[in-house]
């Protein structure tokens, strides 16, 4: 810390400040702050650090998918004799000081984001604080050499692309996540790839792009539904948006499968349960937890992992929402 403050020509209090998350730096002392302690390669010592916490920071608790994680994140965390503190970055006070300040105050032995929505700021308060990172499910490319666990959105895509074209459909709609999201844009690419490759090239008329919720599916289902020509089939971003597209099917008085057969994605617990049970890829969440938690253990220990992208392989689990077409 010393050497870190004299080469930015700031206090030693100045960078424990920027270190613990506490306020009343300048923003720009504050960035130079934290490029010295990423250059140099800072880890804070062992005796600063509390024994054993690790945070588990989630962008809105998401349900069912959440506790997946939570549950695959904890039984790593047991074994090492870790505490599991759950952080959700949008419960905060807007009053009181940022999530990463706060979660830097507590000195956890390692941190694990979920759905990374970081600002470039808030990154680089962690990377410099020298605590372990890891992301699960990056919202976009993974800055730096963050380590980060993932599913293979590609494959899914590609699996549920074909699994519609064997069944003999033509008129396919897909309904995507938002394509700022680096796993939505990779879902949309493989089935758009799937079907070129199929010589079925995707109607962009046939696209939509949603929230990854119930209401924006419902709505841009009602608007493929409402089409001249309607699709015979959707593939949707996430299994959210399938149930959104169910009920523009009832409300417009179609039946599923024998009138529109759908698709969904993450296989949330829900989803065999809906009826028709829900034809969806499966997202190894539990998997993921664990993988992202036994990464940061080792970060923890000093061993870098030898893999940084880590992706778990997705699989298509056939249930009844999915059938030929009407006219096949």
């Amino acid at each position: 810390m010393a050497s870190v403050a004299q080469l930015t020509g700031v206090s030693v209090s100045t960078v424990s400040k920027v270190l613990n998350g506490h306020e009343g730096v300048a923003a720009e002392t504050r960035r130079r702050v934290e490029a010295a302690l990423s250059e140099h390669g800072y880890r804070r010592p062992r005796v600063t650090a509390p024994a054993s916490i690790l945070d588990l920071v989630f962008f809105g608790l998401m349900g069912d998918l959440s506790t997946e994680i939570i549950k695959g994140v904890d039984r790593v965390a047991a074994e090492s004799g870790l505490a599991v503190a759950v952080t959700d970055t949008r419960s905060g006070d807007p009053g009181v000081r940022a999530w990463s300040q706060r979660l830097l105050a507590r000195r956890p032995t390692g941190i694990i984001v979920v759905h990374s929505r970081m600002t470039p700021e808030e990154h680089g308060q962690l990377a410099a604080s020298g605590i372990p990172l890891v992301i699960i499910d990056p919202m976009g490319d993974p800055r730096h050499a963050t380590p980060s666990v993932s599913g293979t959105n590609w494959s899914g895509g590609v699996t549920a692309a074909q699994h519609v074209l064997d069944l003999g459909h033509r008129r396919i709609a897909v309904i995507s996540g938002p394509t700022e999201l680096l796993c939505a844009r990779a879902r949309l690419e493989a089935i758009r790839a799937s079907l070129d490759g199929a010589g079925r090239p995707l109607d962009d008329r046939l696209v939509r792009t949603a929230h990854f919720d119930f209401d924006d599916g419902l709505l841009a289902a009602e608007e493929l539904l409402g089409l001249p020509a309607r699709p015979t089939a959707v593939l949707c971003g996430n299994d959210l948006q399938a149930l959104g597209v169910y009920e523009a099917a009832r409300r417009a008085g179609l039946r599923i499968p024998e009138d529109l057969s759908v698709v969904g994605f993450d296989d949330l617990p829900l989803a065999s349960h809906v009826p028709p049970p829900l034809t969806t890829v499966h997202q190894p969440f539990g998997d993921m937890g664990e993988v992202a938690a036994r990464m940061l253990v080792s970060l923890t220990a000093g061993v870098r992992p030898q893999q940084l992208r880590v992706e778990l392989a997705t699989s298509l689990v056939v249930r009844a929402s999915t059938a030929p077409p009407a006219s096949s």
